[in-house]
């Protein structure tokens, strides 16, 4: 049955409402477009600095709308958070991460994919990064439309690659790290989804499968939710807080370690208070994952704040430092009106706009529980470390993705398993007894994962009660073979990453053309 939706829930949601949060996130940009014409009443070019805020404002709403989708959207379809809670946690700690831990310098070329040297003037400049921002806002406006999830960091870094080629020339781009990034469409996913299709198979056999599943949690869940504190507490040294605190990664594991003895304690006390009144099954299971995956929704979201979100909002930065002081710079001062625009943009987005993607991200692409939904999460931190470690560009949007669609791949191909071993225990038996399998084949057509392996063990004890026929094993094949994972979507999802970088970088090249031949006299 499905799940009713609350006020709050409704108002995020409804098309009736769509108009009015249309209206707050104007009324968001002529509140940026009035402040920065205040700082800037000094400046020469003021007005063409507030018309990069707005446009800076614009790309941040629509990050907040597309991007923070991954971080609570497990947690949402697993039933930990409500829409509406997950909502204010994620603005509050992405908004906190860009803040706090965003950082003071930026680098504005993304990783060094032009050259900046190789442009004419400074004001080439300023309309390079100009269209840029608009370039990466626009995909991202048009990819939360089509309800596909995209990376921040592909669509802006297409921007800067398209706006860079149309004022220096095709020379002005470094191929090399174009490659890398291409390299990151295949990487990010394919982690991602084995990370959390090895962690969701290692719960399943250690736990879930055993006969005495409250014994098996009470020895095996304190340990995997330590190994995430040791993730995250790793992960946020390493990229959440790195502008705050430098540490090297044999420092920040450390740390890491620190959190994750704590955590195995308080854990340990939690699943023992728990064992007397939890039930041996998943459902009893899935209770435990509750408040370790609410605090992965909280630290993914800070950590995403800290690092995408001060990263998009680098163009505005460099604008802003190119317009004061008059030359082309690689990196750039980020002033707290710039990591406020982007902050407050950020939070406004995922308020008005961010439900469709979450809702995607967390029900429409597999259905997720909180053991699910926790692997995800687990799989996105050890793979950013992992890659980090590595030198790989990847993108936190791809592995996130990339961790459902591995959870509901391995739940298929579970359920084959199971089906398949039924088979090869059950081989020849009267037409008569057909009869006697169909409440079986029933059970087994509606069964979960982890009920289909309890039917299998009742099959095995029981195989002269339960015959199956050659025709109702292939009946059974064709149960079997149902799609736990939605294709349609992996398909637009697929072909969302693949046209980001292209199609950021068209719209850049078109927009750095149009505001050129618009303001130039």
């Amino acid at each position: 049955m499905a799940k009713s939706k609350g006020f709050f829930e409704k108002a995020l949601t409804s098309r009736s409402t769509e108009r009015f949060r249309i209206g707050i996130c104007l009324l968001f940009l002529l509140g940026v477009w009035l402040y920065v014409g205040q700082l800037s009443a000094d400046l020469p070019s003021s007005m063409l600095l507030m018309a990069a805020a707005v446009i800076g404002g614009y790309m941040a709403i629509n990050i907040g709308a597309n991007d923070v989708a991954n971080n609570v959207g497990p947690a949402v379809g697993a039933g930990a958070l409500s829409l509406g809670a997950a909502v204010l946690l994620a603005a509050v700690f992405e908004a906190a991460g860009a803040i706090i831990a965003g950082g003071d310098v930026v680098s504005t070329i993304k990783g060094g994919i032009i050259a900046p040297e190789r442009l004419p003037d400074v004001s080439s400049f300023v309309w390079l990064m100009t269209a840029a921002l608009l370039a990466g806002a626009l995909w991202l406006n048009l990819a939360t439309w089509m309800g596909a999830p995209v990376s921040t960091t592909h669509s802006i870094v297409g921007g800067v690659l398209g706006a860079g080629i149309a004022a220096g020339g095709w020379g002005i781009a470094d191929w090399n790290v174009m490659a890398a990034i291409v390299a990151s469409w295949v990487i990010s996913p394919v982690l991602g989804g084995v990370f959390a299709a090895l962690f969701l198979y290692l719960i399943k056999r250690t736990v879930l499968y055993r006969q005495d599943v409250v014994a098996a949690a009470r020895k095996f869940v304190p340990w995997v939710v330590a190994i995430m504190a040791w993730a995250f507490g790793t992960y946020l040294m390493v990229k959440g807080v790195k502008k705050l605190i430098q540490v090297d990664f044999l420092g920040a594991s450390l740390v890491g370690l620190a959190v994750a003895a704590v955590v195995l304690i308080i854990m340990r006390m939690l699943v023992n208070s728990k064992a007397a009144t939890m039930e041996s099954n998943a459902a009893g299971v899935n209770t435990l994952f509750t408040w370790p995956l609410i605090f992965a929704a909280a630290l993914l979201s800070f950590a995403h704040g800290a690092n995408d979100v001060a990263n998009a909002i680098g163009p505005l930065a460099a604008i802003n430092d190119a317009l004061a002081g008059g030359d082309i710079v690689a990196s750039a001062s980020i002033p707290l009106w710039v990591m406020l625009v982007g902050a407050l943009g950020l939070a406004v987005g995922l308020m008005l706009f961010g439900p469709r993607l979450i809702r995607t991200v967390g029900s429409e692409i597999t259905e997720l529980d909180k053991t699910r939904a926790f692997c995800i999460a687990l799989s996105a931190a050890l793979t950013v470390i992992i890659a980090s470690q590595l030198g790989l560009p990847v993108s936190s949007t791809h592995i996130a993705i990339g961790g459902v669609f591995g959870v509901g791949f391995l739940r298929e191909y579970l359920k084959s398993n199971y089906a398949s071993q039924i088979h090869n225990i059950i081989q020849e038996h009267d037409e008569v007894e057909r009869a006697r399998l169909q409440p079986f084949l029933d059970d087994f057509r509606n069964a979960s994962v982890e009920e289909m392996e309890q039917l299998l063990k009742h099959a095995r004890k029981q195989k002269k009660e339960l015959p199956l026929s050659k025709r109702e094993r292939k009946r059974l094949k064709k149960i079997y073979r149902e799609e736990l994972v939605k294709r349609s979507h992996l398909t637009r999802i697929i072909a969302a990453w693949v046209i980001t970088v292209p199609a950021s970088a068209g719209m850049a090249a078109l927009l750095f053309f149009t505001l050129r031949g618009l303001l130039i006299d």
